[in-house]
């Protein structure tokens, strides 16, 4: 009779565990077996799309900047995910975009070149030098970098770089 007690204890136990271990399961209880049936139903993870990751679409530019047309913005070398807002402050003269950072790296803008038609701003991540833990989160702050003249009806290519 004890090792009855002790084999029913064990199972209400692995069912806990089991339970607690995955927040969709269920226990059935009526299966006239007399034995627990374990039945486990899994939904699909929802999904959400955003053409601008950590900035909600339609958002206006921080700081009161003046959005780039989407037609002015060269977007083909960034990564399908990377953010594609892009915006002017300061009459035209600082331009504006959101980055993407994560863990332990630091993501900055730099202007590379201007031209009559078109500005070159790459988004540079520099990754620490030494090898150390990081988090494993992906930040998107907004970033600046002043032009020499006001950007006007110039295309904005944008383009990324990884560095140590």
């Amino acid at each position: 009779m004890r090792s009855l007690g002790t084999a029913v204890g064990a199972g209400v136990l692995f069912l806990l565990v089991a339970a607690c271990a995955n927040p969709q399961s269920s226990v059935d209880a009526g299966s006239g077996s007399g034995e627990p049936q374990l039945s486990i139903s899994s939904s699909p993870a929802p999904t959400t799309t955003s053409t601008d990751p950590g900035v909600a679409v339609g958002e206006p530019p921080p700081n009161g900047g003046v959005a780039v047309p989407a037609e002015k913005i060269d977007a083909a070398a960034l990564p399908e995910q990377y953010p594609r807002q892009v915006w002017t402050e300061s009459e035209g003269s600082v331009i504006g975009v959101i980055g993407q950072e994560g863990g332990c790296s630091k993501v900055t803008a730099e202007v590379a070149e201007q031209s009559p038609t078109t500005v070159r701003l790459v988004l540079v991540e520099t990754m620490p030098s030494t090898q150390q833990m990081c988090t494993m989160d992906i930040r998107f702050p907004p970033l600046t970098a002043k032009l020499d003249a006001p950007l006007g009806d110039r295309t904005v290519a944008l383009a990324t770089r990884q560095q140590q």
